[in-house]
Protein backbone atom coordinates (compact mmCIF):
# COMPACT_ATOMS: atom_id res chain seq x y z
CA UNK A 1 0.00 0.00 0.00
CA UNK A 2 2.79 2.40 0.55
CA UNK A 3 4.49 1.31 -2.42
CA UNK A 4 1.39 2.08 -4.18
CA UNK A 5 1.52 5.71 -2.28
CA UNK A 6 5.14 6.97 -3.54
CA UNK A 7 4.33 5.21 -7.05
CA UNK A 8 1.12 7.94 -7.12
CA UNK A 9 2.84 10.83 -5.55
CA UNK A 10 5.90 10.53 -7.82
CA UNK A 11 3.80 10.44 -11.04
CA UNK A 12 2.36 14.00 -9.67
CA UNK A 13 6.07 14.88 -9.96
CA UNK A 14 7.21 13.77 -13.08
CA UNK A 15 9.31 15.53 -15.39
CA UNK A 16 6.38 16.03 -17.96
CA UNK A 17 4.44 17.28 -15.13
CA UNK A 18 6.92 19.80 -13.74
CA UNK A 19 7.63 20.88 -17.40
CA UNK A 20 3.92 21.79 -17.69
CA UNK A 21 3.90 23.64 -14.34
CA UNK A 22 6.81 25.58 -15.00
CA UNK A 23 6.66 26.76 -18.54
CA UNK A 24 2.51 27.99 -18.09
CA UNK A 25 3.68 29.79 -14.79
CA UNK A 26 6.83 31.55 -16.49
CA UNK A 27 4.70 32.08 -19.90
CA UNK A 28 1.86 34.40 -17.90
CA UNK A 29 4.46 36.03 -15.80
CA UNK A 30 6.47 36.68 -19.32
CA UNK A 31 3.41 37.85 -20.82
CA UNK A 32 1.81 39.79 -17.89
CA UNK A 33 5.53 42.13 -18.08
CA UNK A 34 5.59 41.94 -21.92
CA UNK A 35 1.78 43.37 -21.49
CA UNK A 36 2.86 45.80 -18.70
CA UNK A 37 5.87 47.20 -21.15
CA UNK A 38 3.82 48.08 -23.81
CA UNK A 39 1.43 50.06 -21.96
CA UNK A 40 4.54 52.09 -20.70
CA UNK A 41 5.60 52.34 -23.80
CA UNK A 42 2.38 53.39 -25.45
CA UNK A 43 2.34 55.77 -22.59
CA UNK A 44 5.72 57.52 -23.48
CA UNK A 45 4.95 58.00 -27.11
CA UNK A 46 1.34 59.72 -25.73
CA UNK A 47 3.44 61.91 -23.50
CA UNK A 48 5.92 62.53 -26.77
CA UNK A 49 2.79 63.53 -29.15
CA UNK A 50 0.49 65.34 -26.54
CA UNK A 51 0.67 66.54 -23.02
CA UNK A 52 -2.93 66.29 -22.58
CA UNK A 53 -4.25 63.74 -19.50
CA UNK A 54 -5.65 60.85 -20.17
CA UNK A 55 -6.32 57.64 -18.43
CA UNK A 56 -3.97 55.13 -17.44
CA UNK A 57 -2.39 52.76 -20.02
CA UNK A 58 -4.62 49.86 -19.10
CA UNK A 59 -7.42 51.32 -22.41
CA UNK A 60 -4.76 52.31 -24.05
CA UNK A 61 -5.31 53.80 -28.31
CA UNK A 62 -2.84 51.76 -29.89
CA UNK A 63 -4.69 49.59 -32.54
CA UNK A 64 -2.82 46.28 -32.19
CA UNK A 65 -4.32 45.85 -28.49
CA UNK A 66 -7.62 44.43 -28.42
CA UNK A 67 -9.79 45.19 -24.95
CA UNK A 68 -12.71 42.38 -24.67
CA UNK A 69 -15.71 44.09 -23.33
CA UNK A 70 -19.02 42.65 -21.95
CA UNK A 71 -20.75 41.56 -25.09
CA UNK A 72 -17.65 39.76 -26.18
CA UNK A 73 -16.78 38.24 -23.18
CA UNK A 74 -20.42 36.70 -23.20
CA UNK A 75 -20.40 35.86 -26.53
CA UNK A 76 -17.00 34.08 -26.77
CA UNK A 77 -17.85 30.70 -25.30
CA UNK A 78 -20.72 30.19 -27.99
CA UNK A 79 -18.04 31.34 -30.81
CA UNK A 80 -16.14 28.91 -29.51
CA UNK A 81 -18.12 26.37 -29.17
CA UNK A 82 -19.24 27.13 -32.75
CA UNK A 83 -15.40 26.62 -34.01
CA UNK A 84 -15.35 23.06 -31.68
CA UNK A 85 -18.23 22.05 -33.63
CA UNK A 86 -16.56 22.52 -37.06
CA UNK A 87 -13.41 21.21 -36.20
CA UNK A 88 -14.68 18.41 -35.08
CA UNK A 89 -17.58 17.59 -38.18
CA UNK A 90 -15.26 19.04 -40.63
CA UNK A 91 -12.11 18.55 -39.66
CA UNK A 92 -10.96 16.50 -42.47
CA UNK A 93 -12.22 19.34 -45.25
CA UNK A 94 -10.90 22.65 -43.34
CA UNK A 95 -7.67 20.99 -41.83
CA UNK A 96 -5.03 21.78 -44.71
CA UNK A 97 -6.58 25.86 -44.34
CA UNK A 98 -6.96 25.57 -40.56
CA UNK A 99 -3.24 24.52 -39.97
CA UNK A 100 -1.48 27.15 -42.69
CA UNK A 101 -3.83 30.09 -40.99
CA UNK A 102 -2.19 28.48 -37.65
CA UNK A 103 1.08 28.46 -38.95
CA UNK A 104 1.16 32.25 -40.14
CA UNK A 105 -0.43 33.10 -36.53
CA UNK A 106 2.60 31.22 -34.76
CA UNK A 107 5.07 32.80 -37.13
CA UNK A 108 4.18 36.38 -36.09
CA UNK A 109 3.79 35.30 -32.74
CA UNK A 110 6.87 33.26 -31.82
CA UNK A 111 8.41 36.60 -33.90
CA UNK A 112 6.81 38.09 -31.18
CA UNK A 113 8.54 36.13 -28.44
CA UNK A 114 11.93 36.18 -30.09
CA UNK A 115 11.78 40.31 -30.44
CA UNK A 116 13.25 40.86 -27.08
CA UNK A 117 16.14 39.14 -27.56
CA UNK A 118 16.80 40.02 -31.13
CA UNK A 119 16.80 43.36 -29.64
CA UNK A 120 19.69 42.51 -27.30
CA UNK A 121 22.08 40.91 -30.22
CA UNK A 122 21.55 43.39 -32.21
CA UNK A 123 21.77 46.66 -30.43
CA UNK A 124 25.62 46.82 -30.28
CA UNK A 125 25.61 46.54 -34.05
CA UNK A 126 22.65 48.04 -35.82
CA UNK A 127 20.71 52.04 -35.43
CA UNK A 128 17.50 51.73 -34.59
CA UNK A 129 16.48 53.27 -38.04
CA UNK A 130 13.88 51.15 -39.41
CA UNK A 131 14.59 49.35 -42.76
CA UNK A 132 11.61 50.29 -45.86
CA UNK A 133 9.87 47.39 -47.38
CA UNK A 134 7.23 49.55 -49.39
CA UNK A 135 3.61 48.39 -48.99
CA UNK A 136 4.82 46.10 -46.30
CA UNK A 137 5.49 48.51 -43.92
CA UNK A 138 9.12 49.62 -42.32
CA UNK A 139 10.94 47.42 -39.49
CA UNK A 140 13.83 47.27 -37.71
CA UNK A 141 17.08 44.69 -37.82
CA UNK A 142 15.93 43.22 -34.60
CA UNK A 143 12.22 42.70 -36.32
CA UNK A 144 13.72 41.19 -39.63
CA UNK A 145 15.84 38.85 -37.54
CA UNK A 146 13.17 38.08 -35.18
CA UNK A 147 10.83 37.22 -38.25
CA UNK A 148 13.50 35.18 -40.42
CA UNK A 149 13.93 33.06 -37.12
CA UNK A 150 10.57 32.31 -36.48
CA UNK A 151 9.88 31.71 -40.63
CA UNK A 152 12.53 29.19 -40.38
CA UNK A 153 11.27 27.09 -37.29
CA UNK A 154 7.71 27.01 -38.82
CA UNK A 155 9.41 25.43 -41.49
CA UNK A 156 11.60 22.94 -39.39
CA UNK A 157 8.56 22.18 -37.66
CA UNK A 158 6.16 21.37 -40.93
CA UNK A 159 9.41 18.92 -42.43
CA UNK A 160 9.70 17.47 -38.84
CA UNK A 161 6.40 17.68 -36.76
CA UNK A 162 8.66 17.98 -33.84
CA UNK A 163 6.81 18.13 -30.20
CA UNK A 164 9.26 20.75 -28.81
CA UNK A 165 9.34 23.07 -31.63
CA UNK A 166 5.53 22.59 -31.50
CA UNK A 167 5.42 23.38 -28.24
CA UNK A 168 7.96 27.06 -29.01
CA UNK A 169 4.81 28.28 -31.21
CA UNK A 170 2.68 27.25 -28.99
CA UNK A 171 4.42 29.47 -26.41
CA UNK A 172 4.91 32.42 -28.78
CA UNK A 173 1.03 32.27 -29.09
CA UNK A 174 0.17 32.23 -25.35
CA UNK A 175 2.62 35.17 -25.07
CA UNK A 176 1.38 37.33 -27.93
CA UNK A 177 -1.98 37.02 -26.80
CA UNK A 178 -1.63 37.79 -23.28
CA UNK A 179 0.29 40.69 -24.04
CA UNK A 180 -1.89 41.95 -27.17
CA UNK A 181 -5.41 41.33 -25.09
CA UNK A 182 -6.80 42.90 -22.22
CA UNK A 183 -9.63 42.55 -19.97
CA UNK A 184 -10.94 46.02 -18.81
CA UNK A 185 -12.48 45.34 -15.30
CA UNK A 186 -13.02 42.75 -12.73
CA UNK A 187 -16.53 42.23 -14.34
CA UNK A 188 -15.80 41.49 -17.50
CA UNK A 189 -12.99 39.08 -16.33
CA UNK A 190 -15.80 36.56 -14.02
CA UNK A 191 -17.89 36.98 -16.99
CA UNK A 192 -15.12 35.94 -19.41
CA UNK A 193 -13.79 33.28 -17.10
CA UNK A 194 -17.27 31.87 -16.13
CA UNK A 195 -18.94 31.56 -19.06
CA UNK A 196 -15.24 29.94 -20.32
CA UNK A 197 -15.70 27.40 -17.52
CA UNK A 198 -18.97 26.49 -18.42
CA UNK A 199 -17.78 25.75 -22.13
CA UNK A 200 -14.82 23.85 -20.89
CA UNK A 201 -16.99 21.68 -18.27
CA UNK A 202 -19.62 20.95 -20.61
CA UNK A 203 -17.81 20.03 -23.42
CA UNK A 204 -14.57 17.63 -21.91
CA UNK A 205 -17.80 16.18 -19.23
CA UNK A 206 -21.07 16.07 -21.18
CA UNK A 207 -20.13 15.97 -25.35
CA UNK A 208 -19.99 12.46 -25.07
CA UNK A 209 -23.48 12.00 -24.25
CA UNK A 210 -24.63 14.09 -27.75
CA UNK A 211 -21.94 13.51 -29.77
CA UNK A 212 -20.91 9.81 -29.08
CA UNK A 213 -16.95 11.20 -28.27
CA UNK A 214 -15.21 13.83 -25.98
CA UNK A 215 -15.55 16.53 -28.54
CA UNK A 216 -12.75 18.45 -26.95
CA UNK A 217 -10.17 15.57 -26.63
CA UNK A 218 -10.63 14.60 -30.32
CA UNK A 219 -10.73 17.70 -31.21
CA UNK A 220 -7.38 18.70 -29.20
CA UNK A 221 -4.90 15.63 -30.14
CA UNK A 222 -6.48 14.99 -33.94
CA UNK A 223 -3.35 15.01 -35.63
CA UNK A 224 -3.66 17.36 -39.30
CA UNK A 225 -2.50 16.28 -42.86
CA UNK A 226 1.13 18.03 -43.77
CA UNK A 227 0.50 20.87 -46.41
CA UNK A 228 3.57 19.29 -47.91
CA UNK A 229 2.16 16.19 -48.49
CA UNK A 230 -1.10 17.36 -49.49
CA UNK A 231 0.53 19.78 -52.38
CA UNK A 232 2.40 16.99 -53.73
CA UNK A 233 -0.97 15.36 -53.90
CA UNK A 234 -2.83 17.89 -55.72
CA UNK A 235 0.45 18.45 -57.91
CA UNK A 236 1.17 14.75 -58.87
CA UNK A 237 4.59 15.20 -58.25
CA UNK A 238 5.21 11.77 -57.58
CA UNK A 239 5.33 9.28 -54.86
CA UNK A 240 8.09 9.90 -53.08
CA UNK A 241 7.92 13.99 -53.13
CA UNK A 242 6.66 15.35 -50.13
CA UNK A 243 4.86 11.68 -48.77
CA UNK A 244 7.64 11.11 -46.32
CA UNK A 245 6.58 14.09 -44.34
CA UNK A 246 4.87 13.61 -41.05
CA UNK A 247 0.89 14.86 -40.23
CA UNK A 248 0.91 17.86 -37.54
CA UNK A 249 0.27 18.09 -34.14
CA UNK A 250 -1.15 21.48 -34.12
CA UNK A 251 0.07 24.42 -31.49
CA UNK A 252 -2.72 24.54 -29.66
CA UNK A 253 -1.60 22.85 -26.83
CA UNK A 254 1.78 22.04 -24.60
CA UNK A 255 2.87 18.54 -24.54
CA UNK A 256 5.91 17.59 -22.29
CA UNK A 257 7.21 13.56 -22.20
CA UNK A 258 7.66 11.71 -19.18
CA UNK A 259 11.12 10.60 -18.22
CA UNK A 260 10.62 7.58 -19.23
CA UNK A 261 9.06 8.60 -22.72
CA UNK A 262 5.41 6.25 -21.58
CA UNK A 263 3.29 9.30 -21.72
CA UNK A 264 2.87 12.60 -22.50
CA UNK A 265 1.62 15.58 -20.47
CA UNK A 266 -0.92 18.04 -22.25
CA UNK A 267 -2.44 21.59 -21.37
CA UNK A 268 -4.26 23.64 -23.71
CA UNK A 269 -2.92 27.03 -24.67
CA UNK A 270 -6.18 28.74 -23.47
CA UNK A 271 -5.64 26.96 -20.08
CA UNK A 272 -2.88 28.73 -19.93
CA UNK A 273 -4.05 32.49 -21.73
CA UNK A 274 -7.49 32.87 -20.63
CA UNK A 275 -6.11 32.88 -16.71
CA UNK A 276 -3.53 34.67 -17.70
CA UNK A 277 -5.81 37.53 -19.18
CA UNK A 278 -5.98 37.59 -15.46
CA UNK A 279 -3.50 37.89 -14.30
CA UNK A 280 -2.12 40.71 -16.85
CA UNK A 281 -5.21 42.64 -15.64
CA UNK A 282 -4.16 42.28 -11.61
CA UNK A 283 -0.88 43.28 -12.61
CA UNK A 284 -1.78 46.13 -14.28
CA UNK A 285 -4.26 47.14 -11.59
CA UNK A 286 -0.96 46.54 -9.09
CA UNK A 287 0.59 48.84 -10.94
CA UNK A 288 -1.99 51.73 -10.96
CA UNK A 289 -2.40 51.24 -7.39
CA UNK A 290 0.84 51.86 -6.68
CA UNK A 291 1.08 54.74 -8.68
CA UNK A 292 -1.79 56.32 -6.83
CA UNK A 293 -0.74 55.30 -3.71
CA UNK A 294 2.51 56.96 -4.51
CA UNK A 295 0.45 60.30 -5.73
CA UNK A 296 -1.67 60.99 -2.84
CA UNK A 297 0.33 59.66 0.22
CA UNK A 298 -1.40 59.06 3.68
CA UNK A 299 -4.91 59.64 1.83
CA UNK A 300 -7.72 57.18 4.44
CA UNK A 301 -8.32 54.98 1.44
CA UNK A 302 -4.31 54.22 1.17
CA UNK A 303 -4.67 52.65 5.21
CA UNK A 304 -4.40 49.05 4.78
CA UNK A 305 -3.10 46.18 7.13
CA UNK A 306 0.47 45.34 6.93
CA UNK A 307 0.48 42.12 5.88
CA UNK A 308 -2.32 42.58 3.65
CA UNK A 309 -1.14 45.72 1.76
CA UNK A 310 1.74 43.90 1.57
CA UNK A 311 0.52 40.73 -0.97
CA UNK A 312 -0.61 41.94 -4.56
CA UNK A 313 -3.12 40.87 -6.21
CA UNK A 314 -0.78 39.77 -8.70
CA UNK A 315 1.16 37.40 -6.21
CA UNK A 316 -2.09 36.02 -5.06
CA UNK A 317 -3.78 34.94 -7.96
CA UNK A 318 -0.74 33.95 -9.57
CA UNK A 319 -0.58 31.02 -6.39
CA UNK A 320 -4.01 30.58 -6.77
CA UNK A 321 -3.27 29.19 -10.60
CA UNK A 322 -0.70 27.40 -9.55
CA UNK A 323 -2.92 25.89 -6.66
CA UNK A 324 -5.31 25.32 -9.41
CA UNK A 325 -3.14 23.15 -12.11
CA UNK A 326 -1.93 21.39 -9.39
CA UNK A 327 -5.45 20.50 -8.00
CA UNK A 328 -6.45 19.51 -12.07
CA UNK A 329 -3.34 17.64 -12.04
CA UNK A 330 -4.55 15.09 -9.14
CA UNK A 331 -8.25 15.36 -10.41
CA UNK A 332 -6.48 13.73 -13.76
CA UNK A 333 -4.55 11.01 -11.84
CA UNK A 334 -7.50 10.13 -9.48
CA UNK A 335 -10.07 9.80 -12.18
CA UNK A 336 -7.49 8.83 -15.14
CA UNK A 337 -9.51 11.02 -17.88
CA UNK A 338 -8.93 14.47 -19.19
CA UNK A 339 -10.19 16.69 -16.72
CA UNK A 340 -11.37 20.62 -17.88
CA UNK A 341 -8.89 22.34 -16.25
CA UNK A 342 -10.50 25.41 -15.83
CA UNK A 343 -13.01 24.15 -13.64
CA UNK A 344 -9.94 24.21 -11.56
CA UNK A 345 -7.91 27.29 -12.34
CA UNK A 346 -11.44 29.95 -12.62
CA UNK A 347 -12.25 29.17 -8.66
CA UNK A 348 -8.59 29.11 -7.32
CA UNK A 349 -7.11 32.26 -9.41
CA UNK A 350 -11.32 34.21 -9.08
CA UNK A 351 -12.12 33.72 -5.35
CA UNK A 352 -8.81 34.79 -3.69
CA UNK A 353 -8.57 37.62 -5.69
CA UNK A 354 -12.60 38.75 -5.25
CA UNK A 355 -11.74 37.58 -1.36
CA UNK A 356 -8.85 40.39 -1.16
CA UNK A 357 -9.91 42.75 -3.47
CA UNK A 358 -12.91 43.13 -0.82
CA UNK A 359 -10.94 42.67 2.18
CA UNK A 360 -8.57 45.60 0.94
CA UNK A 361 -11.58 47.81 -0.21
CA UNK A 362 -10.92 47.62 -3.94
CA UNK A 363 -14.01 45.56 -5.03
CA UNK A 364 -15.92 48.30 -6.57
CA UNK A 365 -13.12 50.32 -8.26
CA UNK A 366 -12.16 47.19 -9.74
CA UNK A 367 -15.17 45.96 -10.76
CA UNK A 368 -15.82 48.92 -12.97
CA UNK A 369 -13.66 51.20 -14.26
CA UNK A 370 -10.54 50.47 -12.24
CA UNK A 371 -7.77 52.56 -14.50
CA UNK A 372 -9.63 56.09 -14.76
CA UNK A 373 -6.74 57.99 -13.73
CA UNK A 374 -3.82 60.37 -14.57
CA UNK A 375 -0.55 58.97 -15.51
CA UNK A 376 2.10 59.18 -13.32
CA UNK A 377 5.66 58.79 -14.28
CA UNK A 378 6.34 56.16 -11.92
CA UNK A 379 7.44 52.94 -14.07
CA UNK A 380 8.53 49.78 -12.23
CA UNK A 381 6.36 47.40 -10.33
CA UNK A 382 8.04 45.15 -7.98
CA UNK A 383 7.54 41.50 -8.03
Amino acid sequence: MAEQTYSWAYSLVDSSQVSTFLISILLIVYGSFRSLNMDFENQDKEKDGSSSPGTFSGNSTNNSIQTIDSTQALFLPIRASVSLLVMFFFFDSVQVVFTICTAVLATIAFAFLLLPMCQYLTRPCSTQNKISFGCCGRFTVAELLSFSLSVLLVLIWVLTGHWLLMDALAMGLCVAMIAFVRLPSLKVSCLLLSGLLIYDVFWVFFSAYIFNSNVMVKVATQPADNPLDVLSRKLHLGPNVGRDVPRLSLPGKLVFPSSTGSHFSMLGIGDIVMPGLLLCFVLRYDNYKKQATSESCGSPGAAISGRMHKVSYFHCTLIGYFVGLLTATVASRIHRAAQPALLYLVPFTLLPLLTMAYLKGDLRRMWSEPFHVKASSSRFLEV
